[in-house]
């Protein structure tokens, strides 16, 4: 028995050996194969690397390769058309690949197709491994690529706009460049200021339509606002004050013109203004523009003066993201609040641009910023136009950059302006109702006080505003006056006293429209912004106390100055007599000590008050993290 069943072990061993040695074969052969075939992968990644890079593209080859597909299947891109009819237009500029983001081994991640602009963002599953794509697309009126040059940009986008100031009909044009710090906006607006310079002078030297060569005056002024703070780019960075009269017109005091007889002439200025622009370094860039500078080209007529139109170019601060500003001393982080401010504003003073005339419901919100006050007349007038270039960058790393730009730009294209609430409408009317009450009745005193004065032949001519000498070799340039017999000899002269007082009590304060803007941002979806709109509070009350501090501050060295002045003379009379009353001696160096300390003391409670201002910003800032999205 026991025989039989060794020999039915020995007859089934070879079988299932058999069926063993199968299956580890089998197993063999796969892995085998498996090898080859990521053998085979690495080379065709190494192939596509290499073929990557040739084509200035590195990075990631399976998230390239997810690009590429996807513009395999991506529809053809549409033909730029000319729109002269556009109140607002829209357009989005990609630049190329630079060499430091090549180095960085970052990707092209963007796709134009006019009037498209797709982002592809590179993500991975919830495994960690598999990597995918997530595309956002945008629809603008205009979107170039990287191949399309900025003559081609200008084309569609700028040239419209110099026609326009051209028809001679007191025009306002405004041109802005906006997007994340190193996208290429001063690259564009400086492409865009050369072709309007030589456009302007060869459309006045064809003597046709309104504007004609031999009755227009073209001249330049070149401003910035960083910090709170105006200065003349083309008079050494002086100091400039954004007044708003009784009329409601917005003045740039001390702003200088200089007269342009040439396209030479022309970019002349513009570069001098472009070289004396702030910028520093942030997370994002080693030269990011910290100011909005704004060129302003008028055509005047050269007989009256009168305004036939003015464009204005305007380059905006390089945006950044809150989580690029963590890193900040408190002056990075001031001008990045500022910014952000602004920049909201603007959003919305675009966007109420169309809606004037929608039973009035759009409230243009322009005091809220200094840059959209400056531009007040862009967003109110009825002759009007507006161009946004927003440029963004194709790597994959401003991802973010990116999509952030673009929100902001298709924010702007919406053009809608959604109904304040009833409350709100019913405070702006009421302060509107009581500031013209004010004004009526100082205009009426001031015009009682003036004809009062006017009687009087040696009243003084208007001061003109303190300014060091510019460092252009060309003289400012001066409209010409109307003529003493056109006008009564009341309304010809405008003493000072009458615009300061105007220009004080008629201007409503900017909170509501501040507030306005952060109402708009809650309807958003936005959270926390109580936190951010007290945020933009502090540091606007910041920039105002810092420059009464300075000016605190220098009053108080020059007083200080005449006091030592007083001193070295009360020593003289004492060493120098040799009788002289010790009790006045006394007196006066008390009367001088105790002037000494109230300067002293002054001085420090206003440093006092303005440290606490520091410490609330900083609190702030920290509490809000980053600033929320447009």
């Amino acid at each position: 028995m026991n025989r039989r069943l060794s020999v039915n072990n020995d007859q089934n061993r070879p079988q299932g050996i058999d069926k063993t040695r199968q299956a580890v074969e089998q197993l063999e052969a796969e892995r085998e194969a498996r090898r080859r075939a990521m053998q085979n992968r690495k080379k065709a990644r190494e192939v596509a690397a290499q073929k990557n890079l040739e084509k200035g593209n590195p990075g990631d080859v399976d998230f390239i390769g997810h690009v590429e597909s996807w513009r395999l299947t991506s529809p053809s891109p549409s033909p730029h058309s000319l729109s002269s009819a556009l109140k607002i237009c829209i357009c989005v500029r990609k630049r190329p690949i630079s060499s430091k983001e090549i180095k960085k081994k970052d990707h092209d991640s963007i796709t134009v197709t006019n009037p498209l602009v797709t982002v592809h963002s590179a993500k991975l599953k919830v495994d960690g491994i598999t990597k995918y794509i997530e595309n956002n697309s945008f629809k603008f009126d205009h979107s170039f690529s990287e191949f399309e040059d900025t003559h081609e940009l200008y084309k569609y986008t700028t040239w419209p706009l110099v026609e326009f100031i051209l028809e001679g009909k007191g025009g306002r044009a405004t041109a802005f460049a906006y997007g994340q710090t190193g996208s290429g906006k001063t690259y564009t607006m400086s492409g865009i200021q050369k072709m309007v310079a030589t456009d302007i002078f060869t459309k006045l030297g064809e003597e046709e339509g309104r504007c004609k060569g031999s009755d227009t005056v073209v001249t330049v002024s070149f401003f910035e606002l960083y910090g709170g703070r105006c200065q003349d780019l083309l008079n050494e960075r002086c100091r400039l004050k954004i007044l708003e009269d009784g009329k409601g017109e917005v003045v740039v005091q001390g702003l200088e013109e200089y007269q342009a007889s040439n396209p030479s002439d022309f970019l002349t200025l513009v570069d001098a203004g472009n070289r004396n622009r702030t910028t520093h370094a942030t997370e994002a860039n080693d030269t990011s523009s910290r100011s909005h500078a704004i060129c302003q080209i008028l055509l005047r007529s050269s007989e009256t003066g009168r305004l036939k139109g003015k464009l204005s170019l305007v380059d905006l601060a390089g945006s950044e993201r809150g989580s690029d500003t963590k890193s900040h001393n408190r002056q990075r982080r001031t001008e990045s609040s500022e910014i952000n401010k602004s920049l909201l504003a603007l959003k919305e003073c675009i966007r109420a641009l169309d809606s004037n005339g929608t039973a009035g419901k759009a409230h243009v919100p322009y005091r809220a910023s200094k840059l959209t006050l400056v531009l007040k007349d862009c967003f109110t007038s009825a002759l009007a136009k507006t161009t946004m270039i927003a440029t963004v960058s194709p790597s994959s790393s401003s991802c973010d950059h990116t999509l952030n730009t673009l929100r902001y730009a298709d924010r702007v294209k919406e053009k809608k302006v959604g109904e304040i609430s009833s409350a709100a409408r019913r405070e702006l009317e009421i302060e509107d109702k009581a500031r013209k009450e004010r004004s009526r009745l100082e205009k009426r005193e001031i015009r009682q006080q003036f004809n009062q004065d006017v009687e009087d032949d040696d009243l003084p001519p208007p001061p003109k505003p303190k300014g060091r000498k510019s460092s252009q070799s060309k003289v400012p340039y001066s409209p010409p006056r109307p003529q003493s017999g056109s006008l009564s000899r009341a309304s010809s002269k405008s003493p000072p006293r009458k615009e300061r007082i105007e220009s004080k009590s008629s201007a409503p304060s900017s909170s509501s429209d501040v507030d306005l803007l952060h109402s708009s941002l809650q309807s958003s979806g936005s959270l926390a912004l109580s936190d951010v709109a007290l945020l933009h509070k502090t540091v606007d009350r910041i920039f105002e106390e810092e420059e009464t501090l300075l000016n605190l501050h220098m009053s108080t060295i020059q007083e200080s100055a005449e006091l030592l002045t007083l001193e070295g003379k009360l020593l003289q009379e004492v060493q120098g007599k040799e009788d002289y009353s010790i009790d006045d001696y006394a007196k006066k160096l008390e009367d001088i000590i105790e002037r000494k300390l109230g300067l002293i003391e002054r001085l420090s409670e206003r440093l006092k008050g303005f440290r606490g201002m520091l410490k609330e910003e900083e609190i702030l800032s920290q509490k809000v993290g980053s600033m929320p999205s447009y």
